[in-house]
């Protein structure tokens, strides 16, 4: 797949990837993120990708209906939000870059997924999953947020306590600087 070319100067703001295997914590953290940052009054935007079927809506509704005869996009409005729903039917999954030039301007935009994108990237760790770290082979993991302590001598990214949001918190304000 093609990587996105974000810089900070993009009106999505800066880009922050949340990496890890599933299980692992990330939306917790995000939602976590999210909830402080909108609270100090930034807008964020969140990228969530998926590898599986996304189903928005009831299958009768008015707009599965159109979606189903052949819409490539449905606009569902209201006052209180929008979603647009693009059916692919065959067509290559849009690119990172591609998401990110859709998106309303925000102070921060933040994707969980899209590990191979080459974009700073947040990696949520637990080695109780029995999976192995991403960082040692991802130069683009800028900080590990993990349950456990950093091995004696090993350096790399910031390390930062999973058990502490306000720390992750505290570490991705000063990312923003």
């Amino acid at each position: 797949m093609a990587t996105a070319t974000v810089s900070a100067t993009e009106p999505h703001g800066p880009v922050l990837g949340v990496v890890g295997w599933s299980g692992s914590g990330k939306t917790s953290l995000l939602e976590y993120l999210v909830g402080q940052l909108a609270g100090q009054g930034l807008r964020v935007n969140v990228i969530k990708h998926s590898h599986h079927d996304i189903e928005l809506e009831p299958p009768r509704k008015d707009s599965a209906r159109l979606r189903m005869a052949g819409a490539a996009e449905v606009m569902i409005a209201s006052p209180y939000r929008v979603a647009i729903l693009r059916e692919l039917r065959g067509a290559p999954e849009p690119s990172l870059a591609e998401h990110l030039a859709r998106l309303a301007p925000a102070d921060i935009t933040l994707v969980e997924g899209y590990k191979w994108e080459r974009i700073p990237k947040l990696e949520v760790f637990r080695p109780a999953l029995g999976k192995p770290a991403l960082y040692p082979d991802d130069a683009d993991i800028v900080a590990v947020v993990t349950d456990v302590p950093r091995a004696p001598g090993e350096g790399g990214p910031a390390w930062l306590d999973l058990n502490d949001p306000g720390q992750v918190l505290a570490w991705l304000e000063k990312w923003l600087r």
